[in-house]
């Protein structure tokens, strides 16, 4: 008798398509004169003093683990950033959580406080591993599209219609990756109504909140009753240009630092050491870097956004991250055939809006968190190809 074998892998996880960030980051690997808009990633090398405060603890011998809960030092230290920038006083020893990155934050808060089924709120464009993250940890992401007339913010008349019995969170991924959205005062206000009245919870990524422009940055946590049903997540790699050094964290109810420590504490045990000395440091002394980054980021985001709208590729004005989100569906080609034909024919990459939810369609992202002079050749390369389309 013939014996089927069973499929070798997790069916949720087969059904989850690969990052499409990812895929064009890897296209830019070995090809000569390829010029990348594609991968968020800061150019700036991080900073002296983080290194070296990185260096001395190894030289000091400071290698062994640290706690689950990530050093105390950089606790007392995010608490007391988190208190100065947000009004909120969160405790060290029970409310912060020092996590690989802001990635895993995202992926410890959805696992720690889904049940099977719950629904969950978010715009759509949007970052691309809420989706993934969402249906991993057994909940139902329920996506809100946001117009460009409306300079893609989530608001709370288009989150309300969304809320069902099933409704367990909203998640707010703002300033916005891939769009460069904003929120509004009212919009913040709104949504934490809506939270408020519906007991949902908040969870609030706002790894860009220092890469704003012309305006600040507004948070839910400062939102009357917020600190209670919000999970705070942020991290050091986009504003301290610390991405390769994989140190995110935190901020929620002890309860709910409890569950997401338990997992981390099962998988990967804690942030590496030496990152988190270099993340103390950066939290002490880098306001000063944080300025000048987010000074040359402003110059380059007003350089690329003029650039496209000149060249007919529609965009608005991106107020924050380091994003700019083109409208290319006037080319006559899809964003998925423009990003690729894009590459072949010019070594310029990009990455399709459609990677980012069905509303990023006919959109592409290019990041400007490149040199000032790459960004000009880049944009003298599309330029050239979007002439020849007509």
């Amino acid at each position: 008798m013939a014996i089927t074998r069973r499929r070798l892998t997790n069916e949720r996880v087969t059904k989850i398509p690969a990052s499409g960030i990812r895929r064009f980051f890897d296209m830019v690997s070995g090809v000569e004169g390829s010029i990348s808009l594609g991968v968020g990633e800061p150019d700036f090398v991080t900073p002296d003093r983080f290194r070296e405060a990185a260096m001395r603890s190894i030289k000091e011998g400071r290698t062994k683990y640290t706690s689950n809960y990530g050093i105390v030092e950089l606790r007392e230290a995010i608490a007391d950033h988190t208190e100065r920038r947000r009004g909120i006083r969160y405790d060290p020893k029970n409310e912060i959580l020092v996590t690989v990155g802001v990635s895993e934050a995202v992926d410890l808060a959805l696992r720690a406080t889904l049940d099977e089924g719950d629904e969950v709120i978010l715009a759509d464009p949007s970052y691309v591993a809420y989706v993934p993250g969402i249906i991993l940890a057994g909940g139902v992401p329920v996506p809100v599209a946001t117009e460009e007339a409306h300079d893609f913010r989530l608001r709370p008349e288009d989150v309300e219609r969304a809320i069902t019995p099933r409704t367990r969170a909203i998640l707010l991924g703002f300033p916005n990756n891939p769009t460069g959205a904003v929120l509004e005062a009212s919009d913040v206000a709104g949504i934490a109504r809506l939270a408020r009245e519906h007991d949902l919870l908040v969870y609030s990524d706002e790894i860009y909140d220092r890469l704003v422009y012309g305006a600040g940055h507004r948070s839910i946590l400062g939102e009357p009753g917020m600190k209670d049903r919000t999970i705070y997540l942020a991290g050091f790699s986009k504003s301290y240009a610390m991405t390769g050094w994989r140190v995110g964290y935190t901020c929620a109810p002890p309860a709910v630092v409890e569950q997401m420590m338990k997992i981390h504490q099962y998988t990967v045990m804690c942030v590496p050491t030496a990152a988190q000395y270099a993340a103390v440091e950066a939290l002490h002394s880098g306001e000063p870097e944080v300025q000048r980054m987010v000074a040359e980021y402003d110059r380059r985001r007003k350089v690329m956004w003029q650039r496209f709208n000149a060249m007919g590729l529609a965009c608005f004005e991106p107020r924050g991250a380091f994003y700019c989100f083109p409208r290319v569906s006037g080319t006559g080609l899809g964003d998925e055939e423009f990003a690729a034909r894009l590459f072949t024919e010019e070594r310029v990459v990009v990455v399709p809006g459609s990677a980012f939810g069905a509303r990023g369609t006919g959109h592409v992202r290019a990041c400007y968190a490149t040199a000032l002079n790459k960004i000009e050749e880049a944009c003298d390369r599309i330029e050239r190809f979007v002439k020849r389309l007509h």
